[in-house]
Formats: C-alpha cells, structure tokens, sequence
C-alpha cells in the first residue's frame, strides 16, 4: 500500500550555479507550489527546471522576478517527479532569492 506525506522545502540564499531543491530518493513527488521570491535590491531572472537522466527540462527559464515581488512558478497543477529526478532553481545574481516548494511524497 503507498504511503502519502506532505512535505516542503525551502532554499535561502540560491545561487547562479543552481541550488538543489531535492533530489527525489524513492518513489514520486507531486510538487504543488513553487515560488520563488527576490531578496534583492535589483530585478532578478530565475531558471526552475528538473534533471533527469542528466538532461534538464525547464518550467521557467530566464523569468523576471521584480524587486520585493516573487514568481510562483507552480500553482493549480501538479508537476511529478520520479526517483532520481533533481529540482533545481538557479538565478541571475548570487545570494539575491530564496524559494519554497510543497508537495507531496508517494512511496
């Protein structure tokens, strides 16, 4: 019998490289809401993609985020994720956002 969790992650201080959201260890995750806010003093741009069997497959690529305002890359659908996929989130300047994810985990 599968086994439902809710779960969140968050992410401070994301950098240009990518920051890791969570890599999905077993089973599948449904992620229901992605946003992703500016903590910085000049607009940013944001990548959110997932690798897969080492390809990268963006939601969002290159979106401006405004100064004080967020981008809420997931809302009113699901996106699944299967074992060994990564959520990534990279921006344009280092350190200038940070990121919550909810979803949730079937095993």
């Amino acid at each position: 019998m599968a086994t439902y969790t809710n779960v969140s992650y968050a992410v401070k201080d994301i950098s240009t490289g990518g920051s890791t959201v969570t890599t999905v260890s077993s089973g599948t995750l449904a992620v229901a809401s992605l946003v992703v806010s500016n903590t910085s003093t000049s607009p940013i741009t944001c990548d959110v993609y997932i690798t897969r069997s080492a390809v990268n497959y963006y939601l969002v690529e290159t979106a401006t985020v405004p100064v004080g305002g967020s981008l809420e890359v997931i809302q009113g659908n699901r996106i699944i994720l299967q074992t060994s996929d990564v959520l990534k989130i990279a921006v344009s300047a280092a350190t200038s956002a940070d990121a919550w994810v909810s979803g949730l985990t079937v095993v």
